[in-house]
């Protein structure tokens, strides 16, 4: 059976050279590194990171409650800089699934302080700046990160992710997006994920730009910031373009990336009329990193994320394993192929195996359609977003595409629920202004869609319910 990919190995020096390099040059300040109120310079960083790294000799794996904070990133650097595995942990996680996370990826090292009753050695974190006898040098081979996912069944897995995946990803988006040292990337993003952590602070260091982490993502954060790229999901962005005075603000930046989840078309169309910027949409997972996404020197389209990234290969699979045209229509599994691949399901082996198709293609679990000039359209999970209605498969991202069109909706969410008649019918979760009733909800899909693709049930909620980055977590409305 296929597995994943092994990449050669990386130091720290390779893994981050603008961060690196940067460090006490001309370019370097104060102010270079921002997370939330507090700031460093990269050579301060460094030295804080690399002391750090000297005092880690004999760790087997070390964990850190990812909250933002300056101490976060030292020890995410210093852990990478001394070639130990580190685990950052949601600082909202309750104790039964930061126990799980702590035995399951074998962490005998809590770096820094948190409330946590935990029999593991405590290791402080160093402030900017210091340095002492015990520190490494940027050339030692760099650790992995495991982050953890949760899968529609079981306990989060550990995903394994080399240096050298996250390098090769890094650069991937510095073509796509043209990132430069030149640079402030402004986020608020958490950073216990992959959009936080790995591209919103190890992007920022792999290219030696500054970072302004805003500590919470709130749009007044975001306008005071300046920045010339900027970082969100679709709840940061529907709240910036309610203010037009704050979305305005962002006008001198150079590029808006959104992802995470799918950026409604009326949020899209309103950032451009707004900041005169067309967001960049992107899609990946945390196994294969970021592999499809738009250009900044390109077209963006409202609800597509966009053509492979430089390496990356994608195919669509139907439910007999065989293609799937190419058509902007048919709806398929997505399967690609990336040097931006994880090492593996920490300790699950079996796992990792199931992922791989028999000729070596990662099967990601999400459905989508491909165009014939090659863009992406995402439908989603195909566990909950590709319902088999009445012999149709019909794609919850299309229909939640049309009911967000009607003036009177905020937010849609739509599921397969069964249907002893249908399989399933289609089910809208529908948060809408006053007076939009359910009846010309479903009438409106179905004048811009087909009949067959009308929600046959459409529950008007308050809110949705949604996780750190904004997705909308299905699993819930299904209960």
């Amino acid at each position: 059976m296929p597995s994943p990919a092994q990449h050669p190995p990386v130091s720290l020096r390779q893994l981050l050279p603008g961060f690196v390099r940067g460090a006490g040059s001309t370019g370097d300040g104060p102010d270079a590194i921002r997370i939330d109120e507090a700031a460093c310079s990269r050579s301060d960083l460094l030295a804080a990171a690399l002391s750090l790294a000297g005092r880690l000799g004999g760790a087997r794996t070390v964990v850190v409650e990812a909250t933002p904070t300056l101490d976060t990133v030292t020890a995410v650097v210093g852990a990478l800089a001394a070639g130990v595995p580190i685990v950052p942990v949601a600082p909202d996680a309750g104790p039964l699934e930061r126990d799980h996370v702590l035995r399951d990826s074998g962490a005998d090292v809590v770096l820094g302080a948190p409330d946590w009753d935990v029999p593991l050695e405590h290791i402080a974190v160093p402030a900017p700046g210091t340095d002492d006898a015990c520190r490494l040098d940027a050339d030692t081979v760099a650790g992995a990160m495991v982050m953890y996912t949760s899968g529609t069944t079981g306990a989060p897995k550990g995903v394994v992710l080399s240096a050298g995946a996250i390098a090769a990803d890094l650069d991937a988006l510095v073509d796509a997006w043209a990132w430069t040292a030149e640079d402030l990337l402004v986020h608020g993003l958490p950073l216990f994920h992959v959009h936080g952590l790995v591209l919103g602070v190890l992007g920022a260091l792999r290219t030696g730009s500054r970072l302004v982490h805003t500590g919470r993502p709130t749009p007044e954060r975001y306008a005071a910031a300046g920045g010339s790229m900027y970082f969100g999901v679709p709840t940061v962005w529907s709240r910036v373009v309610a203010d037009p005075a704050i979305a305005a603000a962002l006008r001198p930046a150079r590029v808006l990336v959104s992802g995470s989840a799918g950026l409604p078309a009326p949020v899209f169309e309103s950032l451009e009329a707004l900041t005169g910027l067309r967001a960049l949409e992107r899609y990946g997972m945390t196994e294969t990193l970021i592999t499809i996404g738009s250009r900044a020197d390109g077209e963006r389209r409202p609800g597509q994320v966009g053509l492979p990234l430089r390496g990356v290969r994608t195919r669509l699979a139907g439910e007999d394993g065989g293609p799937v045209p190419h058509d902007g229509e048919s709806v398929g599994e997505l399967q690609v192929q990336a040097p931006t691949m994880f090492d593996g399901y920490l300790g699950r082996p079996e796992a990792t195996a199931v992922c791989w198709t028999a000729d070596g293609w990662f099967v990601t679990g999400d459905v989508a359609t491909i165009g014939p000039d090659g863009w992406h359209r995402i439908v989603g999970r195909a566990s909950v977003d590709l319902i088999k209605s009445g012999g149709y498969r019909i794609g919850a991202g299309e229909v939640e595409a049309a009911l967000l069109a009607h003036p009177g909706v905020r937010e849609a969410a739509v599921i397969g629920e069964p249907d002893p008649d249908l399989g399933q019918r289609i089910v809208a979760f529908v948060v809408a202004d006053e007076g939009t009733d359910a009846e010309t909800l479903s009438r409106f899909v179905a004048e811009g869609l087909s009949a067959h693709k009308r929600p046959r049930r459409v529950v008007l909620l308050g809110s949705l319910p949604r996780n750190a980055l904004g997705k909308v977590q299905k699993s819930l409305l299904t209960d």
